[in-house]
């Protein structure tokens, strides 16, 4: 199949690509291709928004019915501690933490209503698809092909085998967001992080609850730092009311964390139990739970965007202002100014070159603006949460991200592990079952669902480095994971990793924070992983 350009990855960037291309140009001809079963159904996130990108792209959003229907009312910043909290006075709140003007909404939602949009255009999008190879000509890429489906779990071809399709483009673009596993070839194949700083994660876990009526305040922003993280760690919480009486409560570590005993997962479940946030949640329903990686660097780890034939955009590249803990609006400009500079070089009778208008409209853009003063706040805050906070509090308040200096990030997350004789283990609690829970019953409410029958799409390069990483980590597979994939059994006799590849909700974090980089995660069948309702 041919095409003038082919978007892989369903999520905001992608989407916003491929509409301001049939925008520019009603007859260049554009799909789409998702993994997910349908548009949204892995897109998961906090979300506050800026609507700025949006308007950009529709100037009617509000006439066309775009999902953001609850208003930021207040903003709260607590600082906790193991027996109470400290709430931050308005006044020394940086701007990076202000959200007047800005939506609380379900990103998932708002993901559906953009692929509409995009239907609406002409594109042609293919839920269910996962792109699971790059084709090139050459130096340049030349476009992707699918998966096969219906392949068994020992490779042979079932009753049900579909062969793979090649979607061929003048232009591909890339929006597969934290992490992408194609991304991750093209950054090998092309040297794209090169000249930038290693990229560092976070994982964000997130749950949605429908509380009671009285605890419930539409439009209430809170963010916290502190317990149960120690001030070494990088993290924080939020917590955003919905309309309809659902809260968004979450919870993201930097996955630049040493200690190979910390569990993102039980740190969630732990920071629940603070009073500053259980009073929220106490007599409330847990409706759905899910997790992703962050892609957290900021400009100074932000690879090259482009390659003969194609260009990066979103998270997959790196665009998050993690100052603001947003991405979304960041996600949208960047595919915008990829798809103007594509319909630029087509229209013109090029194809296949690389995009140079699109990092040079980037550098002249308000995102590379809002990047360029958030760059020291990761990097200030990895250093401690006091130390960090009393540093960002300057640098956004004092200099308004204006430094005559840009911090560097030194190290990639999976160099961070410290052994597990050097550090003092952790003890968590069991779940209550009312406000903790454990990690199966979570995955169960993500309505995540593989085909058992398919090839393990966690892959390990030497099957023997996982007891390498027990002996000297103690397995911090089966800690980092937020979904109960690995598992470390027959430990008494021959221990050996088990991986329940079926529980995986996609969110990468295997695949960056593996000390020695021997899991890589390949896509499984499409339409397979989470389906996440309005997260």
């Amino acid at each position: 199949m041919h095409y003038d350009v082919v978007v892989v990855g369903g999520g905001p960037a992608g989407l916003a690509a491929a509409i301001r291309l049939k925008q520019l140009s009603a007859g260049l001809s554009v799909c789409v291709l998702e993994k997910g079963s349908e548009i949204g159904a892995h897109i998961l996130s906090g979300a506050v928004m800026d609507p700025r990108a949006l308007a950009e792209l529709f100037p009617d959003w509000k006439q066309r019915g775009a999902p953001l229907d609850t208003p930021v009312s207040e903003d709260r910043f607590l600082f906790l501690t193991g027996s109470g909290s400290f709430r931050t006075p308005d006044f020394l709140l940086p701007a990076c933490f202000k959200n007047h003007g800005n939506y609380v909404i379900s990103l998932g939602n708002l993901t559906r209503w953009l692929g509409r949009q995009a239907e609406s255009l002409g594109v042609e999008i293919f839920p269910g698809f996962a792109a699971a190879e790059i084709l090139y000509e050459g130096e340049r890429v030349k476009g992707v092909a699918t998966g096969e489906l219906g392949i068994s779990r020992r490779g042979e071809k079932t009753g049900a085998y579909q062969p793979g399709i090649e979607l061929h483009a003048k232009y591909s673009f890339f929006a597969e967001g934290s992490r992408g596993h194609l991304g991750r070839q093209l950054f090998a194949q092309y040297a794209l992080q090169r000249d930038a700083d290693p990229q560092v994660y976070g994982i964000g876990l997130k749950e949605l609850w429908e509380v009671q009526a009285e605890r419930h305040s539409p439009g209430l922003v809170l963010h916290s730092a502190g317990w149960p993280l120690d001030a070494g760690t990088y993290g924080g919480s939020f917590l955003y009311h919905m309309e309809d009486r659902q809260v968004a409560v979450g919870f993201v570590v930097g996955l630049g964390y040493s200690n190979p005993f910390l569990s993102p997962y039980e740190e969630f479940q732990r920071f629940k139990t603070h009073q500053a946030i259980r009073q929220f949640l106490e007599g409330g329903k847990r409706v759905c739970y899910g997790a992703r990686a962050i892609t957290a660097g900021g400009l100074q780890s932000l690879p090259k965007l482009v390659f003969p034939g194609g260009a990066l955009v979103g998270d997959e590249a790196g665009f998050l202002n993690a100052s603001r803990i947003k991405g979304s609006h960041c996600a949208i400009k960047s595919g915008m100014l990829a798809a103007e500079a594509a319909a630029q070089a087509i229209q013109a009778g090029r194809s296949g070159d690389e995009l140079a208008a699109y990092p040079e409209a980037f550098r002249a853009s308000w995102l590379y603006e809002e990047l360029y003063r958030a760059r020291n706040f990761k990097p200030w805050m990895s250093k401690g949460l006091y130390s960090g906070s009393l540093m960002v509090g300057i640098d956004q308040i004092v200099l308004r991200g204006k430094a005559p200096w840009t911090l560097r990030h030194h190290q990639a997350d999976h160099q961070t592990l410290k052994s597990k004789d050097a550090v003092k283990p952790i003890a968590y609690p069991k779940p209550d079952g009312v406000l903790s829970f454990d990690r199966l019953s979570s995955v169960f409410i993500s309505n995540t669902n593989h085909n058992e029958d398919q090839p393990v799409h966690l892959t390990l390069k030497d099957p023997s480095v996982p007891l390498q990483n027990l002996q000297i980590y103690a397995g911090p597979e089966q800690r980092y994971c937020p979904a109960g994939v690995y598992e470390f059994v027959d430990l008494e006799t021959a221990p050996r990793l088990q991986i329940n590849a079926q529980n995986c909700v996609h969110c990468k974090t295997c695949d960056i924070k593996d000390p020695q980089q021997n899991i890589v995660w390949v896509a499984p069948e499409g339409g397979g992983g989470p389906n996440y309702p309005n997260m």
